[in-house]
């Protein structure tokens, strides 16, 4: 059996509501695993913005898009996913990822902030069309991701109802840290 955790969860969820010729945004671009996964969603005729504060991100980001021949379906932008609304329309996003924390196999003094997270979420309400979806993996542990986890699971209590459906999974027998998966459904 395939294991089961908070980016294989948040992968299933976009599979059934991404379209090809949708637009969608990888908040936190990483190493590309979702900026790829998001392109081979949107198709052709789709495109995805991703951000990431770290050269070495958007270095490897754009890498692994051209390895995969997916690198014209996306933007890859050194800048931070608090400035998301600067590239996109209100109303014209069906999906925006989050995978918060620190780059893996980087450098772990460097990480994901509540206070630009928190913008960039409220950005994301805005950006998103009806039946779009946020996706979060909240990764935090060791010195580092207690405050954004709790930040963030705070904003998501205070959703207003009328306007998105919030649901958070835990896994709530795993040792150590494991990562949560929020999901935010904007209604009609």
């Amino acid at each position: 059996m395939e294991s089961v955790n908070a980016l294989s969860l948040s992968h299933q969820f976009l599979s059934g509501l991404v379209q090809p010729g949708d637009l969608c945004i990888d908040a936190t671009a990483g190493r590309g695993g979702d900026t790829a996964f998001l392109c081979r969603l949107v198709g052709q005729e789709g495109r995805v913005l991703a951000f990431d504060i770290q050269e070495e991100a958007v270095k490897s980001t754009r890498l692994r898009l051209e390895e995969m021949g997916l690198f014209d379906r996306a933007q890859v932008l050194l800048e931070g996913h608090e400035h998301m609304a600067c590239y996109a329309e209100p109303g014209t996003v069906r999906a925006v990822t989050f995978n918060l924390g620190w780059l893996p196999g980087g450098d772990h003094t460097r990480f994901t902030r509540p206070e630009t997270t928190l913008s960039a979420l409220e950005q994301s309400l805005t950006l998103l069309c009806p039946d779009g979806v946020v996706s979060i993996c909240i990764y935090y542990g060791r010195e580092t991701g207690f405050a954004e986890r709790d930040a963030v699971l705070e904003w998501l209590r205070q959703v207003d109802p009328c306007i998105a459906s919030v649901l958070v999974s835990q896994f709530v027998n795993r040792p150590n840290c494991p990562a949560i998966a929020a999901f935010l459904l904007k209604g009609r």
